[in-house]
């Protein structure tokens, strides 16, 4: 059997009996499930960007995808073997399970009644296959997390060794090993190329049924899951509070897995999400937000790397695009842009130095977890970073593709008074330095009232194209998106002479 038959074997080991109580699963129910493999899973998305989301799953994973009527989720089938993929997307922030959806639950009248229909509900639902995507993915992660503890001890050794310390052989050989298998595991998830063999493979399970419970059993009996209960509700019918419907409900799962309720320190966390008569019920795959991926050096107003992508991608780069922030704060926009448009080159400005300094760093930190991921130099990213005046770019005229920036708020960053100056002089230079005609803008801010007044007064250079409206942490935003109108930019002097010629004719 080879590596990635036997790493494989690992990770579909997913029969998940707990200590007391277990999902009842036959022989052929196994081999079912095991060769047509394929869950719900839902995903939490910036408010406003749903469609982008979508459209990323159905472009990266092939799948079809439903926008909830919750803002800020979606929802889309997916084979097992894309697992992984689903972590890759970079338009998501937490992603679940779904265990059951109910599209027209009905609530009964008092509170008693629907807090007993919550603990019977426990029982009769379809846990089998979530929970197995849950033991995959928790598999999964553990793996991840053990190479990368392994790559950044290797590369520690590496230093240690070049100053005269000694390496013990059998560590190297152990290390070396475990290092192979699970770079074997992390395949499963990472090489679309080994998919057909997979599949393949995923019809082995059955066989191997008798081990896989014998060894589930010894796991659980050592150690009895950890879970809690988290209930999200809107709406203005329901005679519950989302407290009571967790601990109700909680103690119904309790009581039908014997596991152990534990807020804090957890293994499985269930979600109830519901929304007027909607309610699903899931399993969460997601410790904390995939947004916390690129920045390790924050700022007073750092944007999510999952809201800058989706700013990014309403511009559609294109190869060979200059793409400039140029307020970058902390450089989320043009790190997310680096990262994922690596066929273009991003720049990062900002005024204050201590925003430069973070941006930078922000770029090292990124280069150097990208090193020990793959285990030798980087060849670095296309971005840079400089300090400039807004109003007064060291750019050549016409010279920018693309202009993507979180303008300030006037909140946290400048102020209300302040903006009424600083944003016409900021389109104005926008628009000196973006390509006439095929030139764009994606703008975010909530100050929408001196936006508007600014951009009706540049009218000759931008042209308003979309308005995605967000939520930033608890602000009622926009994101806009504009076009450079072919027009050739003209500076103030020659304007003013333009304007007098004009007069004179009239004249």
């Amino acid at each position: 059997m080879s590596d990635i038959q036997e790493a494989t074997k690992q990770l579909l080991d997913v029969n998940l009996h707990v200590k007391q109580r277990s999902v009842p699963v036959t022989e052929s129910d196994i081999r079912s499930e095991s060769e047509h493999l394929h869950v719900t899973i839902g995903a939490t998305v910036p408010t406003g960007f749903e469609q982008t989301a979508s459209d990323e799953v159905r472009e990266k994973l092939g799948s079809s995808c439903k926008i909830s009527k919750d803002r800020g989720k979606i929802y889309f089938d997916i084979a097992v073997e894309s697992l992984a993929q689903v972590h890759c997307l970079r338009s998501v922030d937490n992603l679940f399970v779904v265990v059951h959806e109910f599209k027209d639950y009905q609530f009964k009248n008092t509170k008693e009644e629907v807090l007993k229909d919550f603990e019977d509900l426990a029982g009769k639902l379809p846990w089998s296959v979530p929970l197995k995507v849950w033991k995959i993915n928790t598999s999964f992660k553990k793996k991840k997390t053990k190479r990368k503890k392994i790559n950044q001890n290797s590369s520690k050794r590496k230093i240690d060794n070049g100053q005269g310390d000694k390496l013990d052989e059998r560590d190297v050989k152990k290390e070396f090993t475990n290092h192979t298998l699970g770079s074997h595991i992390l395949d499963f998830y990472e090489n679309p190329a080994i998919k057909e063999e997979i599949s393949t493979l995923v019809g082995d399970l059955a066989s191997c049924k008798d081990e896989t419970d014998e060894r589930a059993k010894e796991e659980t009996e050592s150690q009895v899951l950890k879970f809690r209960v988290t209930c999200s509700r809107a709406g203005e019918k329901h005679c519950f509070t989302s407290n009571e419907a967790a601990r109700d409900f909680g103690g119904a799962v309790q009581e039908y897995f014997k596991w152990k309720a534990d807020m804090t320190n957890f293994d499985v966390e269930v979600l109830l999400n519901i929304r007027d008569s909607e309610v699903i019920v899931g399993i969460a795959l997601t410790e904390e937000s995939l947004h916390r991926r690129n920045i390790t050096h924050f700022g007073p107003t750092t944007l999510r790397s999952t809201l800058a992508y989706g700013m990014l991608r309403l511009c559609a780069p294109q190869p060979t695009d200059i793409i400039i922030d140029p307020m970058c704060g902390t450089g989320a926009i043009p790190i997310e842009g680096a990262t994922e448009w690596s066929n273009c080159y991003h720049i990062a400005g900002d005024n204050n130095p201590l925003a430069v300094k973070r941006t930078a760093n922000n770029i090292s930190s990124l280069l150097t977890k990208n090193q020990i991921k793959e285990g030798k130099p980087s060849w670095g990213l296309p971005i840079d970073a400089v300090q400039w005046d807004i109003c007064n770019l060291p750019l050549r005229t016409g010279s920018v593709d693309v202009i993507t920036t979180d303008m300030p708020f006037g909140k946290r960053m400048g102020s209300k008074k302040r903006n009424w100056n600083l944003y016409p002089a900021c389109l104005r230079e926008m628009g000196r330095v973006c390509r006439p005609g095929t030139g764009r803008a994606v703008l975010l801010t909530q100050d929408k009232k001196c936006f508007s007044k600014a951009l009706s007064g540049m009218g000759h250079v931008w042209r308003k194209v979309h308005t995605v409206w967000v939520n930033i942490g608890g602000l009622h935003a926009a994101v806009y998106l504009l076009k450079r109108t072919p027009q050739v930019f003209v500076h103030s002097s020659e304007e003013d002479e333009v304007l007098g010629n004009a007069n004179n004719e009239d004249d």
